[in-house]
């Protein structure tokens, strides 16, 4: 390099560092410039931070977005896990949304929940409650109806599983016959249990079949026997929830043997013993019997009754359950039949399924039932058909008994007669032997009776004849479906009881009511018994002590009646005032008491000689013991 370049150099040198020294900003403006500084590199880290912040929420909503995208998956396969190990072959049947599937026909209306397969409501389509609403017998709230059964180491219940109906509605009408198909599926369109509904127009009658259709490896598991469980709470439908839990409970009729039940008045559990023909859940005048082609195994079979009148609703009025094992073929597809009756207990149409369904209307045992059977109902049946009102068919059977009843009157009306008669030497024997011994006196008595030719038991044989027909009325009325919401005079229902009168309180064993046809039940019971008194003179103590029946007898009925059916109540009135109007017509036209004396007197003299009866022969025999002379 030369001088010149050099010196250049140099004095280029010198003037930047002079210019820079020159030009050198002070120590304020050197504060001040770091202020800024400071001031521009805040603002851009507030900046940088919101734009981190930004990014972050986006990515973490993105990442939301993705997770909550595999949720469902995830939830799926965990239900799925759960399912298969809950239910084994029948997981894929455990989720569904519930569907009724109908089945009609003029008489009934079953729907069928495909949430276990079953049915859960019962309407009858000709018949309506007390107040006019439809009649349920069997209602979803309360209802069960299902099968339990082993799958492995898996208890399963039908009523947890989802069936796939063959149709959404059934109706048939006439002669048609139809039936759906509930089928739940076990993973495979080849693998299911069946239940097959099979409903004839115009019928009560409902068949049920039961089908393991390529599952007898898991009926042979199950010993080809499924526990069947059905309940229901039997809704309040009639006027007095009190008389409907008298008549609600469940019978049975064991196979080749007479019907059995729970007493309606108590609730409680029964096992059944022997093999069953069918059971039914009786309502007052409703039932829902299930019935079996082969005999139902007694084996863990048992019936139960729960009141439920009590709760405050009102709503039922006892729960009613059965439990049994169905037994299954042991075919290639294990099967079962039964049969439904879904209707009302009218005797001549549970008579006509020659089942013994009958048997669960109790018209009372031995010969009251038979009295019923072959008397009260014939001639009810036949008075019914001449279509005139229910009251005067009540009123035309209480004439027709009396008529047939009327050879016992007669000779109880004689009897009477004839002690009357005899009245006045028995006001004598007891002035006489007034202080005596009762046995002395009783002899004298009988004495008397025998001279006379009088038997004092005569009036009693004839009003012991005659009650097995009072007793069989007091059955037959309250279970006569043929009463119900039949009207007459100011009884709107016969079946039930006829207010005339609410009280708005109630008055402990009567009620909060006043039933008309009760209060004159009654009142002619008084009169008719005054009557008798007065046909039958007494004297002593036996005389206060009929007197005290004339009055209290009445009282208990009344205490008694007034919830019962009117129906009833109307017919004893009835037959009181027809007995005192016979009474009326034989003592005036008929019997002669001075005739009736004068042969009394002839008897006397002729019997002085004749053998005595035994039963005087006894009390004589037993007065000789005591030490008592006999009159001759």
């Amino acid at each position: 390099m030369d001088r010149n370049t050099l010196s250049g150099l140099l004095l280029i040198g010198i003037i930047l560092v002079g210019y820079s020294y020159w030009t050198k900003p002070s120590d304020a403006e050197v504060e001040a410039m770091q202020r800024k500084r400071d001031s521009i590199e805040q603002v851009q880290a507030l900046q940088a931070e919101e734009e981190a912040k930004a990014l972050t929420e986006e990515a973490q909503a993105e990442a939301a977005s993705q997770a909550n995208d595999s949720i469902p998956v995830q939830n799926d396969s965990i239900l799925q896990v759960q399912n298969q190990e809950k239910f084994g072959l029948f997981a894929t049947a455990a989720n569904g949304e519930e569907e009724l599937v109908k089945l009609e026909n003029e008489k009934i209306e079953v729907f069928l929940s495909n949430r276990g397969g079953k049915p859960v409501q019962v309407r009858l389509k000709e018949y309506t409650t007390g107040w006019g609403d439809d009649l349920i017998i069997w209602d979803q709230d309360s209802s069960n109806f299902g099968f339990k059964f082993v799958d492995g180491n898996r208890f399963l219940n039908t009523e947890e599983l989802f069936f796939k109906p063959s149709a959404t509605e059934i109706s048939v009408e006439g002669e048609e016959l139809k039936t759906l198909s509930m089928k739940l599926f076990a993973g495979s369109k080849d693998k299911y249990i069946e239940y097959r509904y099979t409903l004839t127009g115009n019928s009560y009658l409902l068949d049920y079949t039961i089908n393991f259709q390529g599952l007898a490896d898991l009926a042979a598991q199950n010993a080809n026997k499924v526990d069947f469980l059905w309940s229901l709470a039997s809704p309040n439908k009639e006027k007095s929830i009190k008389t409907q839990n008298m008549y609600t409970t469940v019978f049975w009729k064991y196979q080749d043997d007479d019907s059995d039940y729970i007493t309606e008045t108590s609730a409680g559990k029964e096992e059944l013993e022997e093999p069953i023909d069918w059971i039914a859940l009786k309502q007052q005048f409703f039932s829902a019997t299930i019935m079996s082609d082969a005999p139902i195994s007694s084996e863990g079979a048992f019936v139960k009754t729960v009141d439920l009148s009590e709760q405050p609703d009102g709503k039922y009025v006892k729960r009613l359950t059965a439990g049994f094992p169905v037994m299954l073929s042991k075919n290639t597809v294990p099967s079962a039949n039964y049969t439904f009756f879904l209707g009302p207990n009218k005797y001549d149409l549970l008579t006509s399924y020659d089942r013994g369904l009958d048997q669960q209307i109790d018209l009372g045992w031995g010969i009251f039932g038979w009295t019923n059977e072959y008397l009260i109902i014939p001639v009810f049946n036949l008075l019914e058909s001449l279509n005139i009102s229910y009251g005067i068919i009540i009123l035309l059977l209480t004439i027709f008994i009396k008529i047939i009843l009327f050879p016992l009157v007669w000779k109880n009306y004689v009897s009477s007669a004839k002690m009357r008669v005899l009245k006045p030497e028995m006001d004598v024997l007891n002035e006489k032997f007034k202080d005596a011994d009762p046995m002395k006196k009783q002899q004298e008595v009988m004495g008397l009776y025998r001279q006379a030719g009088v038997n004092p038991l005569a009036g009693c044989v004839p009003m012991i004849l005659q009650a097995p027909i009072l007793y069989a009325m007091f059955r037959f009325f309250p279970s006569a479906i043929e009463l119900r919401q039949k009207s007459f005079l100011w009884a709107e229902d016969l079946s039930t009881y006829d207010s005339v009168l609410e009280l708005g309180f109630s008055i402990p064993f009567y009620g909060d009511h006043i039933s008309l046809f009760t209060l004159l039940m009654a009142i002619s019971l008084i009169f008719y018994s005054r009557t008798n008194m007065q046909l039958t003179p007494q004297s002593g103590a036996q005389a206060t002590q009929m007197k005290v029946i004339t009055y209290l007898m009445p009282v208990m009925l009344l205490l008694w009646f007034n919830d019962y059916a009117s129906g009833l109540s109307y017919y004893y009135f009835t037959a009181n005032v027809v007995s005192m109007l016979q009474m009326f017509v034989i003592k005036k036209w008929f019997i002669n008491e001075e005739a009736i004396h004068a042969k009394i007197q002839e008897k006397r003299e002729n019997n002085k000689v004749k053998k005595k009866s035994r039963f005087q022969q006894q009390m004589e025999d037993m007065a000789k013991k005591r030490g008592y002379k006999l009159p001759k």
